[in-house]
């Protein structure tokens, strides 16, 4: 056994490197390695013929193996791509000033924040590597292609920002990033072929709550807290009434309490603090818009209820903010958590892109919370995310992004569109290639028309979702879909009708009047699945909930709810 396990390591070891070694040439044109493969190097040729751009994982693994130390090299691989990509911000930066263009300007601005944030999850991949124990490489292979996704959505997002931009600056961004994608995609087919490696033989599973409390503080301090160190206060949160929390700080409008403004109460947060700062948030109605920050680990928003207490804002893409910086409440740190609370963003349809709450920082959870707008409402950015018992509210893609979320006992509601729109979307998934972790999961949710929602007009239609990017994927499972869901379900990107062949989309176990799939589209993307198959796609299995989920004290299912009784709204 010793033997085996020391065998695993290994392999582990190399797929690691070659993940890591993957981001090492972030932007970086100018390197050029000797295609030579020697006999050693054997192995690396083997493995690279799993990935997408071979030649790119042969010269970046080939690199790393010139010492003898694995762990060495991953280090000073790692270094090497951190200077390299804080050249590009540096010139990102300088094509920022030189601009005339104030969109492009922005773009540049927000590619620099971005790039940032890539940088932090290659930190967190390397980081958690530091200690490699046989019985938790299920739960770490989770967290490495997490950040990995991670890594390409921050650079995704950063060629979205460009879409109004001037040509010749989204070309030479594009050029930019080319060769980092296309290192950051080989890193994940060589994790996710690990993972199938590890799954085919049965290896690696261990008992998932035990391994997630294995020690990866590490000395530099880049991984954020371990769920189950502080589960019983967290319980204790969560089933607290408010007026029974003992908080950190309270915010209050009447000044009865520490601040004023949730703004305010936030520069109170200690920095990259793994234990969980709750702040108590008296009901009233908070205009202002809010971060949190990258570096605020374990936020907790606690509220007087999803109608008491609200954050609202008007920030919108017509009102010329990009998007990403539309949201009212923007959620960049790990480990946020918020409870009995609302957002808004109140612009109104007509002005087209307006993000309520924009979450990107990983393992979020949001509990009873209410989230309105129109389009845009939520952007499930980035890494795991978990709602339960949420009531959203929008119309045209109002849940978007490239998380892998999960959405559970969720009541989606659908407002009326302007004029000349006429038809509403529910989602719109982003997942850009198909080794990444993300997609959109509704689970035992409620698809409803709002109160203004025209029922009786058959010239308004509402589907469940589209495909934003080539790999979207979204599933829904033991919902409630109402009479106003089309009989085709699902609607094209655009008139192109791009990504209809490898989008994934599939409906398990649906009832109501909209769940009938008779009249569904045929795309090659719409996939018919079992119950049973749509069980890895349930919290426990999809982003190992049981390890990060579980132990807070909200409500939970793991696994299927195909038993489970619909719930419908209170009117």
């Amino acid at each position: 056994m010793a033997a085996k396990n020391a065998a695993i390591i290994a392999l582990f070891t190399l797929v690691v490197a070659g993940v890591v070694a993957a981001t090492i040439i972030i932007i970086q044109k100018k390197n050029r390695y000797d295609n030579g493969i020697n006999p050693s190097q054997k192995a690396i040729v083997d493995l690279c013929q799993n990935t997408y751009y071979q030649e790119s994982c042969i010269t970046s693994l080939s690199k790393a193996t010139i010492s003898s130390d694995p762990k060495d090299l991953i280090r000073t691989s790692f270094k090497t791509a951190m200077e390299e990509l804080g050249n590009v911000i540096k010139r990102s930066a300088t094509l920022q000033e030189a601009s005339k263009n104030p969109e492009t300007a922005k773009a540049y601005q927000t590619c620099q924040k971005l790039l940032n944030d890539s940088i932090f999850d290659f930190q967190k991949t390397l980081e958690r590597t530091d200690s490699i124990d046989i019985s938790n490489l299920s739960l770490l292979m989770d967290d490495i292609k997490t950040w990995l996704t991670g890594a390409l959505t921050y650079q995704e997002t950063c060629l979205d920002c460009f879409e109004d931009a001037e040509a010749d600056a989204a070309t030479k961004m594009r050029e930019f990033l080319k060769l980092g994608r296309e290192l950051t995609i080989n890193g994940l087919a060589l994790a996710n072929g690990f993972s199938n490696f590890l799954e085919s033989n049965d290896l690696g599973a261990g008992r998932r709550l035990r391994a997630h409390k294995m020690d990866l503080i590490n000395k530099e301090g880049y991984i954020g807290e371990h769920w189950l160190d502080h589960a019983p206060r967290s319980r204790r949160l969560f089933h607290a009434a408010p007026g029974d929390i003992k908080p950190h700080v309270t915010v209050a409008k009447d000044g009865s309490g520490n601040f004023m403004t949730i703004g305010e109460a936030l520069k109170s947060v200690p920095l990259r603090c793994n234990e969980t700062y709750v702040i108590y948030i008296k009901a009233g109605v908070y205009e202002e818009n809010v971060i949190i920050d990258t570096a605020m680990w374990s936020v907790m928003f606690v509220g007087d209820g999803p109608n008491a207490t609200k954050i609202t804002g008007n920030k919108s893409k017509v009102g010329g903010t990009e998007t990403f910086w539309t949201a009212t409440v923007g959620v960049d740190g790990d480990n946020f958590i918020a409870k009995d609370i609302g957002f808004e963003n109140s612009a109104g349809a007509t002005m087209h892109q307006a993000v309520a709450l924009r979450t990107s920082g990983d393992k979020s959870i949001f509990y009873n919370c209410q989230i309105d707008g129109y389009q845009d409402t939520v952007f499930a950015h980035n890494h795991r995310q978990f709602f339960r018992d949420c009531t959203i509210s929008g119309t045209i893609d109002f849940i978007f992004g490239n998380a892998r979320a999960v959405f559970q006992n969720c009541t989606l509601l659908v407002r009326k569109p302007l004029e000349n729109q006429r038809a509403c979307l529910v989602t719109a998934e982003g997942r850009t290639t198909v080794n990444e972790t993300s997609g959109i999961m509704l689970q035992n949710c409620r698809i409803m028309p709002a109160p203004e929602y025209p029922v009786n007009d058959p010239t308004y239609k509402t589907y469940l979702g589209r495909p934003w990017k080539p790999y979207s994927r979204t599933i829904i499972m033991d919902s409630y879909l109402d009479s106003l869901v089309d009989p085709e379900g699902w609607a094209p990107w655009n008139v192109t009708s791009a990504h209809l062949d490898t989008c994934w989309y599939a409906e398990v176990n649906n009832k109501g009047p909209g769940a009938n799939l008779a009249r569904r589209v045929a795309w090659p993307g719409i996939k018919k699945i079992t119950v049973n198959e749509a069980g890895a796609f349930t919290p426990g299995q999809y982003m190992v909930g049981d390890s990060w989920i579980a132990g807070k004290g909200i409500p939970y299912d793991s696994g299927l709810m195909q038993s489970a009784p619909i719930t419908m709204p209170t009117p």
